[in-house]
């Protein structure tokens, strides 16, 4: 039989005198590991999407889309407008949060024009007849290392005259 190398103790080592309390320190950190997936189940940590929706007498805009995210996540945006009047140029404006560290993978359909007004995107879709809505989809996927609180509020214009505004913030996890 080899001998036992100088930096071992068979008592310590091999019959783990003195580390009576550690089994139980090990399955606390268990219990801690598993309760996060537990909460992540319970959809703590994002995706599930909420409805916010915003209206005046000449239109109304509903915005559907997760309020909280993790790094990594491919997600979508549904947006719904509607005209109460003509629309002669409906654009969405989006804040810098929609983009801020998420790529914006698709637009559909895609908007007749897009421009950049002071930092956030806006969405050009044209003409909407009184009564007449548009839907608007699109998918996004947030940067692994985006972690924080943002507002992703939303406008809807007729051109450069704003018609509403609707605030959407969202939460980002690691």
């Amino acid at each position: 039989m080899a001998d036992v190398p100088d930096f071992l103790t068979l008592r310590h080592h091999r019959d783990l005198a003195g580390r009576e309390s550690r089994p139980w320190s090990r399955r606390v950190l268990l219990l801690l590991i598993a309760a996060v997936l537990v909460i992540a189940l319970g959809n703590v940590f994002g995706q599930h999407p909420a409805t916010a929706r915003a209206e005046t007498s000449e239109a109304a805009l509903e915005v559907y889309a997760p309020t909280r995210l993790r790094g990594g996540l491919v997600f979508m945006g549904r947006f719904r407008i509607e005209a109460k009047r003509e629309i002669e140029s409906a654009t969405l404006v989006l804040d810098p949060g929609w983009l801020e560290s998420i790529t914006l993978n698709t637009v559909e359909p895609a908007p007749v024009g897009e421009a950049s007004r002071d930092g956030r995107l806006a969405l050009d879709f044209g003409h909407v007849a009184a009564g007449a809505s548009v839907l608007v989809f699109l998918q996004f996927q947030v940067n692994p290392t985006n972690v924080g609180h943002r507002s992703q509020a939303v406008e809807l214009d007729d051109g450069e005259r704003r018609l509403l505004r609707l605030e959407h913030d969202v939460t980002i996890f690691p």
